[in-house]
């Protein structure tokens, strides 16, 4: 058995001649256990609302989005995009034509973003699972073009699920310079009706400013017939759709982007996961300062065994031996702590999990979700175990090789 470690063992559960080192080794027990414990709850809730900001944008967002890499659009029967459109990974494929324009519903106006799609667009995304009214989900019928409004961008003009009358789209001509005595006549300006419905991603960038139309419409509405600003997939069951991305890439080489979900919502994810390292860097913070507890039981420890310590040399033991002594010491209470932490962690994961002890707000319904979303990614604590353990490690490395040429 390693030496150092078996004296370092019984030093730690044995009783000390004064008593205020054992409490000041279970307060650095505890303190390093809440910091741990703290670690992995934050994380696994950044990691709740990260999950459940995906399952919203799962409803409306593809797979995966091929867009071009140079300008906005990009002609429909592109060479490469046919090549795209037959792959036998591929089950849904999409067009769709985006741009903004002014939305006018009975004097009340807001800038939109006009989102016209493939007839089979709602094979492709979960739409229908988010359509709020007592209509159905339909772009257009003969020559009547439908518009499915977002619900706060419904809010803001006045519509209700099932509007009457027209919704007037306004878009600037592509072609021409602007007439200043007729500025109306820079505008191209078509209608759209209602269907009876409007969705909700609980998401802003969506409901607060996007219209889904058909394709046809926005192609006319823009002057942009034959092209596409996206092609959007959706793979066949079983289907890698990391592998797949990488076919498609390189299919396309330079020409195309290929965007999956994540990518597609890049700014939003962006932030969240730099909200969560900030958060874990303040809270490696405060785990330094709990470790300044080990090295204030250490330097008790080593005062208190001063004569263990001469009988250790008369017994053979080297200074260096001596020292690991005191070092497995602070090192097995940084093991312990971070032990106990990250089992306190994922015990209480688990009760927020299944019974939500910490609710959102005192009203069901204010929210989402009525409880704080929770998500153990074990990545995390393996990264928080091994945090806990480097930072422990460090803080007691040097003050134990000071004090024990120092007080020994």
């Amino acid at each position: 058995m390693n030496f150092p470690f078996f004296i370092a063992r019984h030093y730690l559960f044995s009783k000390k001649s004064t008593n205020a080192i054992n409490v000041i080794s279970a307060i650095s027990v505890i303190g390093v256990a809440v910091a741990t414990m703290a670690l992995v709850i934050v994380l696994s809730v950044f990691n709740g609302f990260h999950d459940l900001v995906a399952s919203f944008l799962t409803n409306l967002d593809p797979q995966l989005e091929v867009v071009p890499t140079r300008g906005k659009t990009v002609a429909a029967n592109d060479p490469y995009l046919a090549k795209i459109k037959a792959m036998p990974e591929i089950e849904v494929a999409t067009e769709c034509v985006e741009e903004m324009a002014l939305a006018e519903y009975q004097g009340k106006q807001s800038m939109v973003t006009v989102m016209g799609v493939d007839d089979n667009y709602d094979k492709l995304t979960n739409v229908r699972d988010i359509l709020y009214g007592d209509g159905t989900y339909q772009l257009h019928v003969a020559n009547l073009q439908f518009g499915i409004p977002g619900a706060r961008l419904a809010q803001n003009l006045g519509l209700s699920a099932r509007w009457d009358g027209y919704l007037h789209i306004y878009a600037p001509q592509r072609n021409g310079q602007l007439d200043m005595m007729n500025p109306e006549g820079g505008f191209t300006v078509d209608s759209l009706f209602s269907p009876g419905v409007v969705f909700a991603v609980n998401n802003g960038k969506y409901d607060r400013d996007h219209i889904i139309t058909s394709i046809e419409f926005a192609r006319n509405l823009f002057g942009l017939n034959g092209k596409l600003s996206k092609l959007q997939l959706r793979m066949k069951a079983g289907v890698d759709i990391e592998q797949t991305k990488k076919k498609i890439k390189a299919i396309t080489g330079d020409r195309f982007q290929v965007l999956n979900r994540f990518e597609q919502q890049a700014d939003t994810f962006r932030i969240m996961e730099v909200e969560k390292f900030i958060a874990y860097i303040f809270l490696t913070f405060i785990l330094v300062v709990a470790c300044f507890n080990i090295i204030g039981s250490l330097s008790m420890l080593i005062i208190d065994k001063k004569a263990d310590v001469a009988t250790l040399r008369n017994l053979g033991a080297t200074d260096k031996q001596i020292t690991r002594i005191f070092l497995f010491e602070g090192r097995m209470i940084s093991v312990i702590g971070a032990i106990v932490g990250v089992g306190l962690g994922l015990l209480l994961c688990w009760l927020q999990q299944q019974y939500g002890l910490v609710s959102l707000g005192n009203s069901s319904g204010n929210f989402v979700v009525d409880a704080y979303p929770v998500s153990v990614h074990y990545s995390d604590v393996a990264i928080i175990f091994l945090t806990v353990i480097a930072v422990g490690w460090l803080a007691v490395w040097y003050p134990v090789r000071y004090l024990s040429r120092q007080l020994l």
